[in-house]
């Protein structure tokens, strides 16, 4: 890094201005993997000497502001021993996140909506900046798809495990004779590209139509064919953006986030594991689900693939996930 650092000092770095740029990102990428470290190192030394002055003093009024900075020092060390797991080239990444409803009516849609709810949550507690991408709601409320950027810093690394069918079972509010339903909903979440990755797509690849976006009525619909859906024909992904005020801006932002998903698409496939992994190819329903939430008979939320589990199926609607992206991180399944 110090030699990166070096060449950012001479006077022609910015003569080849992408060259320059992607130096700088590497630069910006190995500062933000080895400074939080140097900041716990001092965090500790600091909380080292705090806590022999107490001792030396026998000054037990400092036990509530060492205990207070021990927990999170703590906390601190797990989050970037978390972010120490995630070695792709694309986990430092922002990344896009869709909810596309599976069958099932409005338990669906409903489950859509709590699926919206908890990642909204989560992304709350981490800090993390959200942009609502496109909504498609419906009249007797849920949505039938919710897709989001998601920008913070390992925004990708933490969240693409989140890929795959969810599956829901309760007593359905939606049911007159109060049955247990079993609802599925698919995640698809996907990198927002940088510079430093580059992904062609050919123009006679795509189906690009355009639709008015929906609006809240009254003065505020658009009267416009602004929205854009992005059809790539090969894989059969599909892309959709409306919350941009231009068309034109709607089909940038729809191009990006099919850039995200055709990464994952294709690198699954490089590593021989399209079968397996791609989500885009997976049936929303039984067999498929990487994680059920279960709210009745008993409550529990399962991880198939890690076997994590919580009874506490409420904690976890509202965005504690870190037991579950800890457990498959660490397991390297993702």
């Amino acid at each position: 890094m110090a030699e990166l650092e070096a060449e950012t000092a001479n006077p022609a770095f910015w003569h080849k201005r992408e060259e320059a740029e992607a130096k700088l990102s590497k630069i910006k990428k190995l500062k933000s993997k080895y400074e939080p470290w140097l900041a716990l190192v001092q965090n500790l030394s600091d909380l080292t000497e705090l806590y022999q002055l107490a001792c030396g003093e026998a000054d037990e009024s400092l036990a509530p502001e060492i205990a207070a900075l021990y927990h999170q020092l703590l906390d601190n060390f797990t989050r970037q021993e978390t972010a120490g797991l995630m070695r792709e080239e694309s986990d430092m990444l922002d990344c896009f996140l869709t909810i596309h409803a599976g069958a099932g009516g409005l338990e669906s849609n409903d489950w859509v909506g709590m699926l919206y709810r908890m990642y909204l949550r989560y992304t709350e507690k981490k800090g993390f900046a959200v942009t609502i991408l496109d909504e498609q709601a419906i009249d007797e409320g849920g949505f039938k798809s919710v897709s989001l950027q998601i920008t913070g810093s390992f925004a990708y690394g933490l969240l693409k495990g989140e890929t795959g069918v969810h599956r829901m079972v309760r007593i359905s509010p939606f049911d007159t004779n109060a049955r247990r339903h079993t609802t599925f909903a698919a995640v698809y979440v996907s990198p927002v590209l940088d510079d430093t990755i580059n992904l062609d797509i050919k123009a006679d690849e795509l189906r690009i139509d355009t639709y008015r976006a929906g609006g809240a009525g009254g003065q505020k619909v658009n009267k416009t064919d602004s929205a854009v859906r992005i059809t790539h024909l090969p894989t059969g992904i599909v892309v959709q953006c409306q919350n941009e005020r231009s068309q034109h801006q709607n089909k940038s932002v729809a191009l990006a986030m099919l850039k995200g998903r055709l990464y994952d698409y294709y690198k699954a496939e490089r590593d021989n594991e399209r079968a397996a992994n791609s989500a885009e190819k997976k049936e929303i329903g039984w067999g498929n689900q990487v994680r059920s939430y279960v709210f009745n008979p008993y409550t529990m939320v399962k991880d198939s693939r890690t076997k994590a589990e919580t009874g506490n199926v409420q904690a976890v609607m509202d965005g504690e996930l870190d037991m579950f992206i800890e457990a498959l991180l660490r397991a390297g399944n993702h």
